[in-house]
């Protein structure tokens, strides 16, 4: 276990050495008796967009000042070894709040207009009838509330898609890429023209209230709603279930006037003004429940990012690859846990380097936090991770994780983008559709995946080659050439 002044340099030398893990203590049982005496657990969950593995000052950054988020840090548990299950923001978003891989129901790459999601074999939005841990834990008594981006469904031209209560929330407010009441930005260049509206169609849909704001403060106007919500959710003595997930930190960046006018106008330094401010627009969310005893004893908060940087803006050293890329620096992104009264004693302030976490392990878990039963039907491909997650002796993920690229994201023919991959372990595989592309990391020893062992290892590279191909098979088909599933397989392989 490290002390504050040696993180920094162990999460960089990720891979390389392990950490011991947490202190044994008694496991949390939200299914024993004692458990269901004391009040259920409070989840926020704050999902950031397009934040790069090490933009955070408490995972190495240095180039903008996240003094919430490090204080989070500073009493939680970081997790480097935490992976969302899609490099692109949709798919991503799908994973978290099913619990599935985002591939069974068809939402392969961020959802686009008809036309596009169409042409690359995709679904127009997630089925309302899928897993939706929320509506499980409405069920059970929660309060369950949606402030931020959405995503899966509801923007373009595509208005006919469910509204963001559909899938179990009680309350909502999003940006242009959901349904229900919306707060759309308006961009000022402070250059003397008037702001540009960016709301890529939303505002022609109807189907919920609208209003404008600057896009220096919408990330500000969601923590306000979601200030009043848990007030009336703890008035009315229910447990709530947050998801407050910014549009920061996507492009474009317009952070306030006074930092964008101290930058040298380039992306990077734009990127890292606009963190800076949604690290401040949340401090009033983290600060209410952290000075209010009854929530700061019995509310989780997990922090995360959907999928890796923007080029030219965030970074992920010293990982490979970014956004829509399914290297590591795609798909691997800082976790955050926090919550005094739930993580095992002696764990606040440790980051644990060695537990394999993905988004999808962190839905199955929740249900065992809450105490909430599993969904009927469909079985989740997430596991039960919640003793890691919560400080205590345990393991992280035992099955592999699997990835398929977004149909429309193939990269470069200079820099192309892996078909296919997969983790078990240390070890991170990559694979073509015709079997023919193989590269093999080891990331216990090359975290950049700069070697590629396939050739030194070739009875990991078959075992590896037959278990991807076996589960994209069991997939359904997108237009990147992938799956052999026509129709939508509800069912683990």
């Amino acid at each position: 276990m490290n002390t504050e002044s040696g993180i920094a340099d162990a999460i960089r030398r990720i891979g390389a050495s392990a950490i011991p893990l947490f202190c044994a203590v008694a496991l949390y049982a939200p299914f024993s008796t004692a458990a269901a005496e004391q009040p259920r657990p409070n989840i926020v969950v704050i999902f950031v967009d397009d934040m790069g593995w090490s933009d955070l000052s408490c995972f190495g950054g240095n180039g903008a000042r996240t003094q919430n988020i490090d204080r989070l840090a500073a009493e939680g548990v970081r997790f480097t070894r935490f992976y969302v299950n899609s490099p692109l923001c949709s798919p991503s978003r799908v994973a978290l709040t099913t619990g599935q891989y985002p591939q069974r129901w068809r939402i392969t790459s961020y959802l686009d207009n008809r036309k596009m999601n169409q042409q690359r074999g995709m679904a127009q939005w997630l089925e309302s009838g899928a897993p939706v841990l929320a509506r499980e834990l409405a069920r059970g008594g929660y309060a369950t509330g949606h402030f931020g981006k959405w995503h899966m469904g509801g923007q373009r031209d595509v208005g006919d898609a469910p509204p963001i209560t559909a899938y179990g929330f009680e309350r909502s407010l999003t940006n242009f890429e959901g349904l229900g009441p919306r707060v759309l930005p308006l961009c000022d260049a402070h250059d003397g023209k008037p702001p540009k509206k960016h709301d890529l169609g939303s505002a022609n849909l109807g189907a919920g209230p609208i209003r404008w704001e600057d896009r220096s403060v919408v990330t500000a106007a969601y923590v306000k709603e979601a200030l009043a919500w848990i007030d009336h959710a703890q008035a009315a003595g229910r447990p709530f279930y947050l998801n407050l997930w910014p549009d920061d930190v996507h492009s474009p960046f317009f952070p306030p006037k006074e930092l964008s006018d101290a930058t040298d106008g380039s992306k990077r330094a734009l990127y890292l003004a606009v963190l800076g401010t949604m690290d401040r627009q949340l401090g009033p969310l983290l600060d209410r429940i952290r000075d209010d005893e009854k929530l700061r004893g019995n509310t989780l908060i997990l922090l995360a990012s959907d999928n890796g940087p923007e080029p030219g803006a965030g970074t992920s050293i010293p990982l490979r690859g970014g956004k829509g890329v399914l290297y590591e620096g795609g798909v691997r992104s800082p976790l955050i846990a926090w919550g005094p009264g739930l993580i095992a004693p002696g764990a606040s302030g440790t980051v644990n380097t060695t537990a394999v976490l993905c988004a999808m392990d962190l839905n199955r878990s929740l249900y065992a936090i809450t105490g909430t039963p599993l969904p009927e039907g469909p079985r989740l491909d997430g596991e039960d991770v919640s003793s890691v997650l919560l400080g205590r002796e345990g393991h992280g993920r035992v099955a592999p994780i699997f990835w398929r690229r977004p149909p429309d994201r193939a990269g470069p023919k200079d820099a192309p983008n892996p078909d296919m991959a997969m983790l078990e372990g240390d070890w991170k595989f990559y694979l073509g559709y015709d079997g023919k592309a193989r590269e093999l990391y080891d990331l216990g020893a090359d975290v950049s995946e700069t070697r590629n062992v396939a050739d030194r290892h070739r009875d990991l590279t078959e075992r590896f080659m037959k278990a991807l191909q076996e589960w994209n098979s069991a997939m359904p088909v997108d237009a990147g050439g992938a799956g052999g599933n026509e129709t939508r397989a509800r069912v683990s392989p």
